[in-house]
């Protein structure tokens, strides 16, 4: 009997946990999830999962040898720009077939009221000629340093800016956050929820990476006519992209016969 081919399943996606789950008993594929440990207590993939960073190109090409990965397939968040690189820099260089799955990003609709951002440095040096003076930051927990100073410039009319952030994990002990209030909470999240946070605390401008995937907060800005700072994707490096689980699946499928 044939052996099965080695797919290593680069998670931190929902889609790379659906994956994982779509593979778990497939007759010709035995599937590693890999998960970069960023988020505390993530949902454990199926099967066989690793943790942790491998070393750049050099430690994940190693990895690959060693463990006789046939076929790598990229779920990680659109935002993991160097994990992707690494991914297809490690397998060209190895021969590995590599397959990139990116969930379509968010477009706006007409009335959304959009500023597209290269990145977050760009928002954060954005944001200080902008008026908004209740900000709701919707980034991960190692990219809200750059609007921390913001809080502190006192506006022409006498108060400094106020930040709602949310974040999956707390931060960690001794970090700096943007004056406001600091809220924990993992998505998907419903529209009506996000409607109302917003209304709550009365927001006037989100900060957010296009993602895609679930778009509450987006819609529920766009009811309430709340400007968006959108942060653009980074570039994907070469090779195959794909656009939803069941293009993945059927990717996984041809090549592994």
């Amino acid at each position: 009997m044939a052996r099965k081919r080695n797919l290593l399943l680069l998670g931190g996606t929902g889609e790379g946990l659906r994956l994982a789950r779509e593979l778990e008993h497939h007759p010709k594929i035995h599937c590693i999830s890999s998960l970069a440990g960023r988020t505390e207590n993530p949902e454990r993939p199926p099967g066989t999962v690793r943790i942790g960073g491998f070393g750049g190109v050099a430690g994940l090409s190693e990895y690959l040898v060693t463990e006789k990965i046939d076929l790598v397939l990229d779920a990680t968040h659109p935002f993991a720009a160097q994990m992707a690189r690494h991914a297809f820099e490690a397998c060209q260089a190895l021969g590995i077939p590599r397959a990139k799955l990116v969930r379509p990003p968010w477009v706006p609709s007409p009335g959304d009221r959009w500023t597209m951002m290269p990145s977050v440095t760009a928002a954060a040096i954005f944001l200080r000629f902008h008026p908004a003076q209740r900000i709701f930051l919707t980034l991960g927990r190692q990219e809200i340093a750059p609007f921390v100073p913001l809080g502190r410039e006192d506006k022409p009319h006498g108060n400094g800016r106020w930040f709602l952030t949310r974040m999956i994990d707390p931060p960690a002990d001794g970090v700096v956050l943007p004056p406001g209030d600091l809220i924990l909470g993992r998505g998907p999240f419903r529209p009506e929820d996000e409607r109302a946070l917003m209304q709550q605390h009365r927001i006037d401008l989100l900060v957010t990476k296009n993602a895609g995937g679930a778009a509450a907060k987006i819609a529920a800005a766009a009811e309430l006519h709340i400007p968006v700072l959108m942060i653009e994707r980074p570039p994907l490096p070469p090779g195959e992209t794909l656009d939803s689980v069941g293009a993945a699946l059927a990717w996984a499928n041809l090549s592994a016969v």
